[in-house]
């Protein structure tokens, strides 16, 4: 099959492609060029902001179209300018309104669609990713939308004593080759509909436990309070000077655990969260570029003096 990827050169993008290539499909990548593209691909360098972004890929008819975009305006633009058999729509569970239960299913409240064509700020997060589902569902034509979780495993780059959040805290953890290889498998046995797609629900004790046994690390884990993180200036889930996986808010406790019981009984399978996090481990092991999430040592050196 011929395959256009809208993005396609980080981290899920990437799997995705290698896994169409490694599957004997063609596939076609359209994206800034931020990174690398992954072998074997077709590379279009090309930003989706601009109107005319999509002119080169607009007379093919492809086998599959799969979107990773977050702003409405591409979605619509995709769906008016591109031909293709069956489309792909991946992005996230933000669109649901309300985690503070645990195993949120597609039957969930979402937000409603964000009324402008760009995202201005994360605030509109989950609006505007409703906004570009609907895009895609009005074309009344086969397509497969995918609300993932919490994404890990190689390429992830949120990765005495070890500074952690609340142990019981829930969370789950989606291999993004878990993830990549379901999707060919969407496009390839035709499943339509709208899926949410998680790991297995667990706790952030289990993960502790789990890097203690994979690192090899003797140093004790070392609980510190929601407030107290707070009052430093440490960010919730993810990017800079921040705990990843945590969530202090109860109305969010449970964003990353997801019910993916029609995912999986339309072909997704998910493997022991232990493989997920030794591929993570195994990148952070080769990365050579700045980690993008959790504390530096200076942040984190700060933070020891504060707590003492």
């Amino acid at each position: 099959m011929d395959i256009l990827l809208l993005g396609g050169t980080a981290f899920l993008g990437r799997e995705i492609a290698r896994q169409f290539l490694s599957s004997g499909h063609s596939v076609t990548c359209l994206a800034r060029g931020s990174q690398p593209a992954p072998a074997g691909t077709t590379f279009i360098k090309a930003d989706r902001d601009n109107a005319d972004a999509l002119r080169s890929v607009a007379r093919t008819a492809w086998d599959a179209v799969i979107d990773l975009t977050s702003h409405p305006v591409h979605a619509v633009r995709a769906v008016g300018e591109l031909s293709s058999r069956h489309w792909v729509y991946v992005y996230s569970s933000s669109v649901y309104t309300d985690f503070s239960a645990p195993e949120q299913s597609e039957a969930g409240t979402v937000h409603d669609p964000l009324a402008a064509g760009w995202m201005p700020d994360m605030s509109q997060f989950g609006p505007a990713k409703i906004a570009c589902e609907d895009a895609y569902r009005a074309m009344d034509q086969p397509v497969t939308i995918i609300r993932p979780g919490l994404i890990g495993g190689w390429g992830d780059w949120t990765g005495p004593d070890v500074l952690v959040p609340d142990k019981t805290q829930p969370t789950a953890i989606l291999d993004v080759e878990d993830l990549a290889a379901w999707i060919v498998s969407c496009v390839t046995n035709s499943v339509t509909g709208t899926y949410s797609a998680a790991g297995q629900t667990t706790t952030l004790a289990d993960i502790y436990q789990h890097c203690q046994d994979l690192s090899g690390m003797e140093a004790a884990i070392r609980v510190v309070d929601d407030q107290t993180l707070l009052d430093e200036g440490v960010n919730p889930w993810m990017g800079p000077r921040s705990f990843p996986l945590w969530i202090p808010d109860p109305s969010s406790r449970f964003t990353a655990t997801l019910d993916s019981t029609a995912a999986i009984d339309n072909g997704l399978q998910t493997r022991p969260i232990i493989e997920t996090l030794t591929a993570a481990l195994r990148y952070e092991e080769e990365r050579s570029t700045p980690r993008q999430a959790g504390l530096t040592d200076e942040e984190e050196r700060i933070l020891r003096k504060a707590l003492l």
